[in-house]
Parts: C-alpha cells; sequence; structure tokens
C-alpha cells in the first residue's frame, strides 16, 4: 500500500525532488526495449506510471536520445525537454555523466531540488510504494550531510560461494576465501546486490561528481522478486512477460 497521504504531503513539503529516467534508444542485447509492449502498455511507461503515482516528485525527466522513445514518454506525463546530446548517448556514456547533464538543465530551468531520483525503465515492477518507502528513508537524514539511499535485494547466489579464476595456474581461488565454504548456508552473513530499481542522489554529490556507490551509501532492502526483476537480456523478458499469463 501507499504510504498516507498526510505523509505524501509532508515529503512534498520538505524535500524537492526530480525524478530522471534514462532511456537510450540502443540496447544490443533486447533491440527497442524501453518501448516494447509488456502487459499493454510500453516498457517504460510503467517507471513513469509508478514515479507518478509516488508522488514524491516534483517533476518526472526522461533523457533519451530517441524521439519514439521521447514522444512515447510524453504521452504517458512524463517531461522530455530535449534530446540527449550525441555525447551521452553511446555505449561509454556513463549514468552520471546523463543524470549530472539533467540535473543541471532543471535546475537552470526550473530551480534547484534536493536530490535526483534515478528509475531505470528496466525495472518495471517496482512499485509506487517502495519508491515512497525509499525516499522516506533518505529524508530521515540531516539534509546537509545525506548520503545516496540505493536499492538492492538478496544475492542469487552468496559471494562466499563465488570464485576468481586463475588462468596462469589454472585453479579457482574464492572471492571471500577458503573459511566461508566450511560454514553452512543458514550460518553465512546474508548477502545482498544492487537491483538497479532506486537510487536517491543528493545535488550536491551530483555536481561534485561523486561516485553514488562509496562509503556511507545507505540500502533500502527490496525482498519482491518480481519487484526486483531488472530486465537486460531476452530471457529477462520472457521472465516478465511470464507475469501476463
Amino acid at each position: 500500500e501507499l504510504i498516507a497521504l498526510a505523509d505524501d504531503e509532508r515529503l512534498a513539503e520538505d524535500l524537492r525532488l526530480l525524478a530522471v529516467i534514462p532511456a537510450r534508444g540502443g540496447s544490443k542485447r533486447l533491440p527497442r526495449k524501453n518501448i516494447l509492449p509488456l502487459g499493454g502498455k510500453p516498457l517504460i511507461q510503467w517507471t513513469i506510471d509508478a514515479g507518478r503515482a509516488s508522488g514524491v516528485c516534483a517533476d518526472l525527466l526522461v533523457s533519451t536520445d530517441d524521439a519514439e522513445i521521447a514522444e512515447t514518454a510524453k504521452s504517458a506525463g512524463a517531461m522530455v525537454p530535449w534530446l540527449r546530446p550525441d555525447d551521452l548517448s553511446s555505449d561509454t556514456a556513463t549514468s552520471s555523466s546523463v543524470i549530472a547533464h539533467a540535473l543541471a538543465w532543471y535546475v537552470a530551468n526550473r530551480g534547484a531540488v534536493d536530490a535526483v531520483l534515478l528509475l531505470q525503465p528496466t525495472s518495471p515492477f517496482r512499485s509506487a510504494a517502495s519508491i515512497q518507502s525509499a525516499v522516506e528513508l533518505y529524508r530521515r537524514q540531516p539534509r546537509e550531510t545525506a548520503n545516496a539511499v540505493v536499492s538492492v535485494s538478496p544475492a542469487d547466489t552468496h559471494p562466499a560461494w563465488t570464485f576468481m579464476l586463475d588462468g596462469a595456474n589454472d585453479a579457482m581461488n574464492p572471492v571471500m576465501g577458503w573459511e566461508p565454504l566450511q560454514l553452512r548456508s543458514q550460518d553465512l552473513v546474508p548477502a545482498y546486490a544492487l537491483n538497479g530499481a532506486i537510487y536517491i542522489i543528493p545535488s550536491k554529490d551530483i555536481c561534485d561528481g561523486l561516485p553514488i556507490i562509496r562509503p556511507g551509501v545507505l540500502p533500502f532492502v527490496m525482498a519482491d522478486s518480481r519487484e526486483c526483476l531488472d530486465i537486460d537480456t531476452p530471457e529477462d523478458w520472457e521472465v516478465a512477460q511470464r507475469q501476463f499469463p
């Protein structure tokens, strides 16, 4: 369920957020994925709908280099003030540079925001309620020293059971060393992985060029495997489609 309206109003009053949805037109493993139809609407619309329903954003901006994605996003109610420049549309362009570009434009044209809420369109089932809860976690911090909040979920494979391969010696070495391999699974410290669904990044960090993932970042735990689905491959797409029998 969504956070009560009173909390919604409080969030809007004391925290100004810009939601940014990055959506490039190019995708090698799953061509045109951002506008592929899923459950009766384009993939990107799932994220736009969740962001708008959360009620925590001053605006929701889609950063894209693709005219068709731009029109789809506008029809779904997002702001698309420009097409992303070529230097931010290549395979080597970073998420940080895309966010910084969107934030700079927004501040110059619409005013300052406290933080950017990054919502990737490849996480279609992340809910408005989860967005609200992540924002509430961010809001509890002192404004001047706030750290980023990132969504995580239980790791599919515990790092104690992963290995680095030494090709020179034809050997495999456990990432966490040999001792944890002797433990029962229930005795291992729980491990979590970034799931890409929600990032809340202080504007000051973006302006200072700081990495999103660094010491002090706060984890927002998402346990629902459906919400945590990140669509990157045809196999991921098949999993998403199976949600609609």
